[in-house]
Formats: structure tokens, sequence, C-alpha cells
């Protein structure tokens, strides 16, 4: 008989795909027994999505190192009145479940789990039909599940909008959150999107595990509160597998011409240690020139060095996609701005090697939108933050940074003005953060402890090795051969 597939659902986006992938590849090493992946391929929304997994595929494919096939789902008819990304992908997966059902029972081997992405809920309905184990790929932090698994119980606790109930929320493991770091999603309550994301809390409990790109001693309570059931009041407490941080650390090469190396990681070779504020919003992130503006004064005024990656606006929103542009600096920023910050500071208009750079000795301190393997890869090299979250649970991500982790200090973002920051806060924060006072030395000191945190859950025999193992064996077991049709 053929070796047991893991079957896996991802979704399109760069934070959600690769990490996917990662994970996957991480039980087949750790498995007691061969195994092999089966990913089934979404149709992306859009052209630059589209070229994007492409891409991905080529090189999975082209370097051979592990039993992976990828299977492509024909295409579906996508919503176009959807109010938010959750509901979104939650329609556009509903739509293609009789095309995942077809593709799982075509499969010629035994199947040891189908495994889906956070809003992929709707395909539990295949796994249970056919009696297959189902997990949840999590791809954010334990403290983001836990909300997700609480919101159904929150949903009936408040019957006011989050914002007007007074005072904070109750979220077990957690300091009192306050409404206003909630997720976008959260804050409207009549919304489509709203009812999306509460229904995803309440199917995470028929699935036979979550798998959560975290480590025990990151969020250790948070993960306890789950695991004690605290988060899903009266209903059974899923189990959860810890196996982070996932990351695609690949060695840098040894480029023989300096050519090979980044120009950004070029000029950071110049600089001295932990002396540079590297700035970045992620693969999605852009900004206005308004706002372009106002950074160029903060950074100016600080005066502190900076790597700063600029991207311009989106040629594509379709689908909510949000793909930016290379910068054009000329239009962005103030006129004279390169010429009196140039020998302190380098601005990049185009995608930079964001692990590369957080890698450098030289990097100090990282403006970051929140997204969680971007905090992940900043723990990871013990870069504190300075968060600027721009959407999604970013703003959720940034509360438990400053507040629980204790890793970054406090940015005042302007939520209601499109997340606006003043040049003045800007420069205050980057002092606190760069100059050496008693904030950010705290900040610089709990990054370097998570760092430690970080490599020890992923050693041999750390936490998280443990605990992709113990899912490997899990996966064995349940591996089913289904009936063809």
């Amino acid at each position: 008989m053929a070796n047991p597939t893991i079957v896996l659902l991802p979704v399109w986006g760069a934070g959600h795909f690769m990490p996917m992938i990662q994970a996957g590849k991480q039980l087949l090493a750790s498995s007691s027994r061969p195994l092999s992946l089966t990913v089934l391929l979404l149709p992306a929304p859009t052209a630059q999505a589209a070229s994007d997994i492409c891409e991905h595929v080529r090189r999975e494919e082209a370097a051979g190192a592990v039993d992976i096939r990828f299977h492509h789902l024909p295409d579906v008819k996508l919503p176009t009145d959807h109010s938010g990304i959750e509901e979104f992908i939650s329609r556009a997966v509903q739509l293609h479940v009789p095309h995942l059902r077809a593709a799982i029972i075509g499969l010629t081997c035994p199947v040891a789990a189908l495994v889906v992405d956070i809003f992929c809920t709707p395909a539990l309905d295949v796994s249970g039909e056919l009696a297959v184990p189902s997990y949840v790929y999590f791809t954010s932090s334990a403290a983001m599940l836990s909300l997700l698994l609480r919101s159904p119980a929150l949903d009936d606790e408040v019957v006011v909008e989050f914002e007007e109930m007074g005072g904070a929320l109750d979220l077990p493991g957690l300091p009192p959150v306050p409404p206003s770091v909630l997720p976008g999603t959260l804050l409207e309550r009549k919304s489509p999107t709203y009812k999306w994301f509460v229904y995803t809390g309440r199917r995470y409990v028929e699935a036979s595990g979550i798998i959560v790109n975290t480590a025990d001693d990151l969020e250790p309570r948070v993960l306890a509160a789950i695991a004690e059931g605290r988060c899903t009041r009266g209903a059974r407490a899923p189990v959860v597998y810890p196996i982070g941080p996932v990351l695609a650390l690949t060695p840098p090469a040894h480029a023989e011409e300096e050519e090979q190396t980044h120009e950004c990681v070029r000029w950071l070779d110049a600089q001295p240690p932990a002396s540079v504020l590297f700035l970045c919003f992620g693969s999605k992130g852009f900004l206005t020139k308004p706002q372009a503006h106002e950074i160029a004064r903060g950074l100016e005024r600080s005066g502190h060095r900076f790597l700063w990656v600029l991207r311009g606006l989106p040629a594509d929103t379709s689908h909510g996609a949000r793909h930016p542009s290379d910068g054009d600096l000329a239009e962005l920023l103030p006129e004279g701005f390169l010429g009196e910050t140039e020998e302190r500071g380098l601005v990049w208009p185009k995608r930079a090697p964001q692990k590369e750079i957080l890698a450098h000795a030289s990097v100090g301190g990282f403006v970051t939108h929140c997204g969680w393997n971007s905090v992940l890869e900043s723990l990871w090299f013990g870069v504190p933050m300075l968060p600027w979250p721009l959407g999604a649970e970013q703003h959720f991500n940034a509360f438990t940074l400053v507040c629980d982790m204790g890793v970054a200090v406090p940015l005042t973002v302007d939520r209601k003005r499109d997340n606006f920051v003043e040049a003045a806060e800007l420069e205050r924060a980057v002092r606190s953060l760069m100059g050496g006072g008693e904030e950010g030395k705290k900040a610089k000191e709990k990054a370097m402890e998570m760092m430690v945190v970080c490599r020890k859950a992923v050693d041999h025999s750390g936490s998280s090795c443990a605990s992709v193992r113990r899912l490997s064996e899990d996966l064995l077991r349940g591996a089913a051969v289904l009936p063809t049709v």
C-alpha cells in the first residue's frame, strides 16, 4: 500500500501558503514512517497572487527534497459582494467543497489528515463526511486563536458593539483587552464577515486538533487557558499543537561576487552594530504620500540611522488585493529628504529580503505592521519592535507584543485615520527604542529572551519538536483508506 498522505488546503496569501508548506515538511521529517504531502491549490483571485503561488510551487517541485504533490482545483465563480476577507475565503471554500471531496476521494493512498487554513472551515464538512481527521493550521498567534475560540461566547455575552460596551474584554491568559485593539472584523457586528468570524470559532472545536505557529514558552498563559477550556466555555477544548516558530530560514548563499549580496545588506555592512531602525510593512503594506511625509519628518528629527522599505499604492485592488507597486520616491518623499539623510539612511522602493535584514548585526529595531510571520522573524533574531498595525488582526498583535510579551515599545496609531502616525509620535517612539531609554532597554532585553525561547523550542529536544513528533504519530494513527467512487 502507498504511503499515507497529509492533504493540505492553504490559501494563496504569502503569509499563509509557505508557512503551511513548511509545517507539512516538518511533519514529514519528524514521522516515524514515510508520509507524503498532497497540496490542494485554490485558484488565486488575482494575477499577482497566482504568479506568486506558481513561483512557490515551481521552487518546491524543483527542489524535490520531499514527497510533495500539487493538485489544482477547478475555477469557481468567486464572490464579489463580500464584506471582508474572512467572508470571501469562507464562501470561496464553500464553493469548492464538491471539488475538495472529489480530489480527496480520488487519491490512491491512505489519507492521514486534511489540514486547512484559518478560514477554510467549510472544508471540515468534507473531512466529516469521509471520516478523515481534520486539523486547522493556524498561521497567527495563540492569543489570536484564543480570541477566535472565545468569539461565540463573546457574541452571546455582549449585546452592543464591542467599542460601546465600556471596560475591557476578558480573554483568558491575557491582560484585559481594550475593544479598540480587536480585529476590524469584530468591530461591526452587523457585517456578514463578523458572522463568518464567529462561525469559524464555533467550528474549530470540531477539528481533531489545531496546529499553531507559536511555542509553549512564547505564549504560555494563553496556551494554558486554551488547554484548560477557559476559551471554549461549555464546549470541548481542542487539542493544540504549538510547533513554531515555523520559518523558512534558508542559509545565506556564499556569494563569490559582491553583486550577489542585496544592496540593502551591503549598506547595512557599513553601519555600526544595533544602530539601524528597519521599517517594513509586509508584503502588502504601502503608504500614502501624507503618511510617507510624516515618517520622513519623524526619522529626520530622531537623528537615528534607518533602512526604510517604502512601497507605493497597489495597481490592482480586485477581490481585496493589496499588492504594492514599487515606490516612486520622488513623488512620495519630501523634497530634499534623501539628500539630508543620505549619511545615515537608505530608502528602498522595492521588495527587500526581510529575514536577511533582521538577521544583520546592524539592525537594532523594527517598525513592523505586526503580521505574525514578521513578528516571529523579529523575535527569532532578537530584534525589538515598534508596532504599526495596518489591518486584519495586527492591532491585536500589537497589543500583545507591548502588554503581554513586552518585546515592543508602544506607538500611538490613529486607527480612525487609516492608521495614521504623526511625525512627533514616531520621533518619540524611535528615540525611546533606539536611544537607550528605560522603555527601549526593557523591550530589547525581552526580545533577546524570546530569541532564546524560539531557538530552544525548535531544537531537537525542544517543545515544538516534541509537539511535531506527537502530531506526526497522531496523524499516522488516523490514516484512513477511502472508498473509491
